[in-house]
């Protein structure tokens, strides 16, 4: 399967964009995570409903919201640029920054489940013995999770690969910059003459997205192995 230049550079983004979005929403999902499971506080279930709500919302509204928050004259945004000259908006930042925001659930959901299987009694133990806080989380807590870890880190990848609505919303279509596989697709879609393309980049989309399924479900076997080894 040969590629023009145009859809390499699709691909090659789609792969940053989604490599960076997951590498930088990894240790607020496992701190979100953690304070989901083990934390009892007010207004647990509105912080609970607003981490997930990208997952029942369009789209194209995530992308709105991120726009009026993170844009250039956001109310976020502006202050960004003022002071740092860094905007989100209209570059391939932006385009990370949506496709962090859409895969964060799915994050979030499947550390979440990995953290509520592993038995609290042996963070108690460890603590009782005279381990620190940050150490039993580092020594116990986070081994043991390490397979929801690594299911929720490839799933949102991904998710991001996928990503179309909300990117296009807030960081617009441009070749080079965040014109990822989707939003190279939609552009192919409506040229004449470009269907070839459009399904070579398809079938490279669901060739990745398996990829990354079955590395998620080989690495999660992989560590509840080396758990069970261990133990």
């Amino acid at each position: 399967m040969i590629l023009s230049d145009p859809e390499w550079q699709a691909v090659i983004l789609s792969l940053k964009v989604s490599s960076v979005a997951v590498l930088f929403s990894l240790p607020f999902g496992i701190l979100t995570a953690w304070i989901l499971v083990r934390c009892r506080f007010p207004g647990k279930t509105l912080l609970d409903s607003l981490i997930h709500l990208p997952l029942v919302l369009p789209p194209v509204v995530v992308g709105y919201l991120l726009l009026i928050g993170f844009g250039r004259r956001g109310f976020i945004g502006q202050y960004l640029y003022d002071w740092f000259g860094f905007t989100f908006a209209f570059s391939w930042r932006g385009a990370a920054l949506a496709s962090a925001v859409i895969a964060f659930p799915l994050m979030v959901r499947a550390i979440r489940l990995a953290l509520e299987s592993v038995d609290s009694r042996l963070e108690l133990a460890a603590r009782t013995l005279g381990a620190g806080r940050w150490r039993v989380f580092f020594t116990i807590t986070l081994p043991l999770t390490l397979p929801g870890i690594i299911a929720g880190t490839v799933l949102a990848f991904a998710r991001s690969l996928g990503e179309f609505g909300a990117t296009i919303t807030f960081v617009s279509n441009i070749p080079g910059e965040t014109r990822t596989i989707p939003s190279a697709m939609y552009t192919l879609i409506e040229t004449p003459g470009a269907e070839n393309a459009a399904a070579r980049l398809c079938l490279i989309a669901i060739a990745l997205a398996l990829c990354s399924l079955w590395l998620s479900e080989w690495l999660a076997r992989w560590g509840r192995k080396r758990l069970g080894g261990a133990c």
